[in-house]
């Protein structure tokens, strides 16, 4: 049977991924001075301002300004010439505490979840990542796109950007890239020249020949024109790349986002948990590709509900897989905090290029029986 997937990905520069930049370096700020920072940020952006809004409690005072401004100048919006800089935009901060409603429910020995919600985990051992290859093709032009800008192999590219990669199926194992959709912010250029500098820079260095054939389709800024970008093009928010932060189009999604909610929101920690147990057990060879989905309520500890669908990939009885979970793996939100210490700050790195599949994070490690 074939099918096609695909998975899209958005550089640093893009409106929404500066949202998400900024909200999870607001919480990693928080985090080193306060590790109990009970942390709900929000941001927007709209032309030339920025606003920080949600809820917060904690005894550390963060300078949320300098921090978005920050963010704003390291992803490269330092040029007067693009509509929006780090230095001109006008920041706007309405930021609360959090409500004792919802802190009964989870300040309290035996931690219960901070919201109802459904979580969802994918593994896949068709890459080395354990993730799908549209995916991971998708990230690498991303991660491609900033080292030609950083080493100024191409000067001409803006901070914004986006990146689609579709790639055939047969029989669930993937045999070719049919479309590359790539579109970059530029300073005024000839798009011919832009185009052969993708294709030859950037395309050709990223995607394996072995799924490239005469059929594949390259998509290169497709309007012709992509000089206004960023928040000037568009308007950004958090949360709205949840796609892209997560699987692509292989796997379900509860709908809750993750950037600038601390470590008690299992929007966040059952995402990261349900892909800590999916992946072990696609790493330990009990199915090719699995999906772990979990449920809470409000206040209560133990799951609701805890799905593994293994897509008929198993090569040991699913039953069997279920009882190795239970056996190894504790779903209450204050365990699952302290196994994969998400009350670190290491949030930052993981707002852009998704969360998934990068190495250097306790949800990605594969556990001893």
């Amino acid at each position: 049977m074939k099918k096609l997937r695909t998975s899209e990905m958005v550089l640093k520069g893009h409106p929404d991924k500066i949202c998400d930049h900024i909200a999870d370096a607001i919480l990693d700020d928080y985090l080193k001075h306060d590790e109990n920072a009970k942390v709900a940020i929000e941001v927007a952006i709209s032309y030339k301002k920025v606003f920080i809004l949600g809820e917060v409690s904690s005894s550390y005072t963060c300078d949320m300004e300098k921090i978005a401004r920050d963010i704003i100048r390291k992803i490269g919006y330092t040029n007067p010439e693009y509509g929006f800089t780090y230095d001109e935009v006008e920041v706007e901060i309405n930021v609360n505490e959090q409500s004792k409603d919802i802190q009964m429910g989870v300040v309290k020995e035996n931690m219960g979840a901070g919201d109802q919600g459904m979580m969802f985990g994918y593994a896949t051992n068709e890459t080395k990542e354990f993730m799908p290859l549209s995916y991971v093709l998708a990230r690498n032009l991303a991660l491609r796109t900033d080292e030609v800008k950083e080493k100024n192999l191409i000067s001409y590219l803006r901070p914004d950007g986006k990146m689609q990669v579709t790639v055939l199926y047969e029989d669930e194992k993937p045999v070719a890239v049919t479309d590359v959709v790539i579109s970059l912010q530029h300073d005024e250029i000839d798009i011919d020249v832009l185009r052969k500098d993708v294709k030859e820079k950037i395309i050709d260095v990223v995607i394996p020949k072995e799924y490239v054939t005469d059929h594949t389709a390259y998509h290169i800024n497709p309007t012709g024109r992509f000089v206004i970008g960023g928040p000037v093009g568009d308007t950004g928010l958090t949360g709205r790349k949840i796609i892209a932060d997560t699987y692509g189009s292989f796997a379900h999604h509860g709908g809750g986002s993750f950037s600038g909610k601390d470590a008690s929101k299992v929007d966040r920690t059952g995402a990261y948990f349900a892909r800590y147990v999916a992946k072990n057990i696609v790493a330990k060879g009990y199915a090719s590709r699995c999906e772990v989905g979990i449920s809470y309520a409000i206040g209560v500890s133990e799951p609701t509900s805890l799905m593994i669908e293994t897509y008929g990939t198993e090569t040991i009885p699913v039953s069997k897989i279920e009882a190795w979970v239970i056996e190894h793996f504790d779903f209450r939100p204050a365990s699952m905090i302290e196994t994969l210490q998400l009350r670190q700050p290491i949030y930052e790195s993981l707002s852009y290029y998704g969360h998934f599949g990068k190495e250097g994070y306790k949800f990605e490690e594969i556990i001893e029986d």
